[in-house]
């Protein structure tokens, strides 16, 4: 096969655009691409100019990844604006239960007035309640799935018009518990794919609009695991990933200019067994 990326381009070719002049032209060039009509995607001089993160809001910050994440973006020069069940020493916090959506959706708008806007959105807060699907009491199975992702849900619809304003960034926290599955994990799997979902679906919708990004994160060295019973708990020689490393690859997708954005990340420890 031919290289035709190698072949110049012909006057006539209907590939060029007729409004702009060869570009061995480029004074007519350049005139003429600063007179074209704008597009529906926003031209990069328009896009914000803001040292650092801006304003990130992060559910579940007060531990875990969402601490981490918290002080990632404070290090990084931006503002962090905690939503969770408990105070976050050290950051403004929005103290709510996200299972209550409409009290999270109040609460981000609350988070947004106070800071002029919001530049991205992290979902970290999330639960589980491992054991067979017929011991687990339905109030429980119900739980898991109201915080991680109904609670996901609430907190990007609230944000949502404050991310349009800013071109900003919204990152929601799957797992990898969110493309495959295990037994008796019947509420954090159908909570997690349904995050994989809704964060798919919504990238497509807000396509140029706002910047999506889908995290699959496999085990880390935090309080997750704490309240379980032994047999649900990874074993004690298990090689998890520390939270703050993962939380630098939540960062690096945050700061993409308008326009680049990272679709989805897997980060896992070189050794997590729930991946592949």
């Amino acid at each position: 096969m031919d290289d035709v990326t190698s072949q110049p381009m012909e006057q006539g070719d209907p590939a060029r655009d007729p409004a702009i002049p060869a570009l061995d032209d480029n004074d007519a060039a350049l005139e003429a691409l600063a007179e074209r009509e704008p597009t529906e995607v926003v031209p990069a001089q328009q896009v914000r100019d803001k040292a650092g993160p801006g304003t990130v809001l992060v559910t579940g910050g007060a531990t875990g990844l969402g601490r981490a994440v918290a002080r990632a973006v404070l290090g990084a020069g931006g503002t962090p604006v905690v939503l969770d069940l408990a105070e976050a020493p050290g950051f403004d916090t929005e103290i709510v239960d996200v299972a209550d959506t409409r009290a999270a959706e109040a609460a981000v708008r609350r988070a947004a007035e106070r800071h002029g806007g919001i530049d991205a959105v992290f979902t970290a807060a999330g639960i589980d309640r491992p054991a067979p699907f017929g011991d687990l009491p339905g109030e429980e199975w119900e739980r898991v799935v109201r915080v991680n992702l109904l609670g996901t849900a609430a907190v990007v619809r609230a944000a949502l018009p404050y991310l349009r304003d800013s071109q900003g960034i919204v990152v929601t926290c799957a797992s990898t518990l969110g493309v495959r599955a295990v037994p008796d994990a019947t509420a954090y799997c159908a909570s997690k794919w349904g995050v994989v979902g809704f964060t798919r679906a919504l990238a497509a919708e807000l396509k140029g609009l706002v910047r999506v990004t889908l995290l699959i994160p496999g085990g880390m060295y935090t309080s997750f695991f704490d309240d379980r019973e032994e047999r649900y708990k990874p074993p004690r020689d298990a090689k998890l990933n520390v939270p703050e490393d993962v939380a630098q690859a939540v960062l690096f997708a945050i700061s993409q200019p308008f326009g680049c954005e990272i679709k989805e990340l897997v980060v896992t420890s070189s050794w997590e067994g729930s991946w592949p």
